[in-house]
């Protein structure tokens, strides 16, 4: 007797082995492409990662973002200064503050967010001072916050104290400048601005002040932001005489007002 279900011709299989094996062979496709390419994309991003930007970088950097006003070959333009001689140290100081790229002419460029990476300021940095050398970074110790504070107290009220403030705390100039505050002020930035004399700074070179006096200024600045107002407010640390005419304006302003509003109410 003949069976009901006889077997195929040749061996055949049933039509949904085939399709099982087709899916089967696709997702182990598709599984290995992917893994490839997640590995190769992390080889990438780790090379992209570990590598440093060169000189060359720094200057293709420049020519697409400062080229228009300090021209191409640091020449400068009638719409910036000629960057021969500013040094490293300057072009670090001016970018990584957000000073530069300067975003509207006016009396003083004033810091904003930072528009580089660190690695791209120092290439664009290194580049300048291959092409016009000048000021270059300071050796650690400078910046170690070790020097003698004391000294550096008396050397910042000397020398910088009429324009930042005694506490460092900033204060206006004419003309619609202004020294800046120098609370958030990094060590390196704090040297920069003596060595090289940005807008309205003086140059304090190692004449006027040496780097171990530089050190000391520094070291004092940057215990300045841990010290407490024993006296509450700190009403800018702008001293007794200001602190006292604030007193006097709305204190004693304040009990003539009270004075009316109790004679008002009793009439």
């Amino acid at each position: 007797m003949a069976s009901k279900n006889p077997r195929r011709n040749g061996g055949r299989r049933s039509k949904w082995a085939a399709a099982a094996l087709i899916g089967i062979g696709l997702l182990v496709t598709g599984g290995g492409y992917a893994g490839a390419s997640a590995a190769m994309a992390a080889g990438d991003n780790t090379t992209q990662t570990s590598s440093t930007l060169t000189v060359e970088d720094g200057k293709k950097l420049f020519q697409a973002n400062c080229a228009t006003c300090h021209g191409l070959n640091l020449e400068g333009t009638n719409d910036g200064p000629s960057l021969y001689g500013v040094g490293e140290l300057s072009v670090e100081f001016q970018v990584a503050t957000g000073r530069m790229p300067l975003q509207m002419q006016g009396p003083q460029a004033p810091q904003k967010p930072v528009q580089f990476t660190q690695e791209q300021i120092e290439a664009i940095a290194a580049w300048v001072q291959s092409e016009a050398p000048g000021p270059t970074y300071p050796e650690s110790e400078v910046l170690d916050g070790e020097g003698d504070v004391s000294h550096g107290a008396e050397l910042f009220r000397i020398n910088c104290a009429m324009c930042h403030n005694v506490a460092g705390a900033g204060g206006a100039l004419t003309e619609g400048k202004y020294a800046p505050p120098l609370t958030t002020t990094s060590p390196l930035h704090m040297y920069a601005a003596m060595v090289t004399g940005p807008q309205n700074m003086p140059v304090f070179n190692d004449m006027t002040l040496t780097t171990e006096e530089k050190r000391d200024i520094i070291s004092y600045l940057m215990i300045r932001p841990t010290e407490n107002s024993p006296g509450g407010f700190s009403l800018g640390s702008l001293g007794p005489v200001s602190e006292g005419l604030f007193i006097w304006i709305f204190g004693i302003g304040a009990l003539v007002a009270i004075s009316v509003w109790i004679t008002a109410k009793s009439n």
